[in-house]
């Protein structure tokens, strides 16, 4: 596991998270503009869902930490019969809440307490996270007996990164504080009590123009439309809860 150092506390950037602008910011920290990756994300979100259905990991109930807008949750709706998300930017929680059936505003804690899930995911969420471990034991905790936990985070292990160097897109400064490639995510939802645990594959796709302007290269006309696969880019991990 790699660290990001000297960071900024966890006092300022849960206020970042908490800003309106955090999904589409423009230049600087958050996203450039979370909306317009919407058909790529789903996409990508949409070939996750199917693998876990082949692997018999959906079905029941799911919740998603840090849904963003929603994009997985909207995905989800023939893969689940019930559907909770949790986000903390206010802004984010209001667009999602027409992809599920409830939508928390803040963290795990904000689901209620009593709840139970039959998975729960959490995608490019982790690399954010200040207490890994708690955090990992306390989705544990919102699971189900039997029940499925995948964590998804950008691969430092990826030939991307070598490829890159300083260039990586994923060394997003000051929000991604950790980074963690297959060996260090499993080993740690092991820790955390899950069994079973298994690399679970995850092509992303990403707008062509956003890939290319990561090489300084500007694509724009018909071009700008197309969308394209990447191989491992993000490193996703599945555990069980065998309590």
């Amino acid at each position: 596991m790699a660290y990001l150092a000297p960071r900024a506390s966890e006092r300022q950037m849960l206020s970042l998270y908490q800003n309106d602008d955090y999904f589409g910011g423009g230049e600087g920290d958050g996203y450039e503009s979370y909306s317009d990756q919407e058909e790529p994300l789903r996409r990508t979100f949409r070939r996750l869902l199917t693998h876990l259905e082949k692997q018999k990991k959906t079905g029941g109930s799911l919740l998603e930490i840090g849904c963003g807008f929603g994009y997985l949750l909207a995905e989800a709706r023939p893969f689940f019969s019930h559907t909770v998300g949790t986000d903390y930017s206010a802004n984010a929680v209001q667009h999602s809440r027409q992809f599920a059936d409830q939508v928390c505003h803040g963290g795990v804690d904000a689901v209620p307490g009593d709840e139970r899930f039959d998975c729960v995911i959490a995608t490019h969420v982790i690399e954010h996270v200040y207490r890994p471990k708690e955090f990992i034991e306390a989705l544990v905790e919102k699971l189900k007996p039997g029940g499925s936990l995948l964590i998804a985070a950008p691969d430092f292990g990826s030939f991307w990164r070598k490829i890159m160097g300083n260039r990586w897109p994923s060394f997003k400064f000051p929000e991604h504080v950790l980074y963690f490639d297959v060996r260090t995510l499993s080993r740690l939802m092991k820790e955390c009590g899950l069994s079973g645990v298994e690399v679970v594959p995850y092509p992303h796709a990403f707008p062509l123009p956003l890939i290319a302007s990561k090489f300084g290269v500007k694509i724009s006309g018909a071009l700008g439309q197309y969308n394209m696969w990447l191989p491992a880019t993000t490193v996703a991990c599945i555990g069980q809860n065998n309590a």
